[in-house]
């Protein structure tokens, strides 16, 4: 779905209301290795032109299908994500000297402003590093293998404390301090 700028001109007075459902599978695949599946997307929003901008405002609702983090096997992810976008012409930005610096504003190229992009690009951003199964999120005993084992923070953290625990009782760490008291 896209919009050219003329068209929108005669939104000026009251928004631009839109409900859509976009199929944008074969490129989200294309774009991104680990995404394995994903549903059409449900988008629901708004797009507001003024007269220094035009505001994007949408949810969009959708699942995807991803590899667990831990075990690769595939897991079923739900999203409902808001986004909220600003996009000015060149010119807009000119007339408003804006900071280049300031990423939160995108820069039209061309004359149109699409939807499908924007939808894409976002979904891509909100992909979770962490992805588990029921299962591997209500498993209390981590996997593990041939001389490695997965651990807790707080497991690593006892871990490094006993270590210093040992180290400091070792019948050697007496005589640490031995040299020391000759150099001075």
């Amino acid at each position: 779905m896209k919009w050219s700028l003329l068209e929108l001109r005669k939104y000026q007075h009251e928004p631009l209301q839109f409900e859509t459902t976009l199929d944008l599978k074969e490129e989200l695949l294309s774009r991104e290795e680990c995404l394995m599946d994903i549903s059409p997307i449900d988008v629901k929003g708004m797009l507001t032109v003024n007269k220094e901008d035009y505001l994007l405002h949408y949810v969009m609702v959708y699942n995807m299908t991803l590899p667990s983090s831990r075990s690769l096997v595939p897991v079923l992810v739900e999203q409902e994500i808001t986004v909220d976008e600003v996009f000015m012409t060149q010119e807009m930005w000119e007339k408003n000297s804006i900071d280049e610096a300031d990423e939160s504003i995108l820069l039209i190229e061309g004359q149109t402003i699409s939807l499908d992009e924007s939808v894409a690009d976002n979904i891509l951003l909100e992909i979770p590093l962490k992805v588990l199964s029921a299962e591997e999120q209500a498993a209390t005993v981590f996997p593990s293998g041939n001389e490695w084992e997965l651990i807790s923070e707080e497991e690593y953290k006892e871990q490094q404390r006993q270590k210093e625990k040992t180290k400091d009782n070792s019948a050697f760490s007496q005589l640490a301090d031995f040299f020391e008291d000759e150099e001075s």
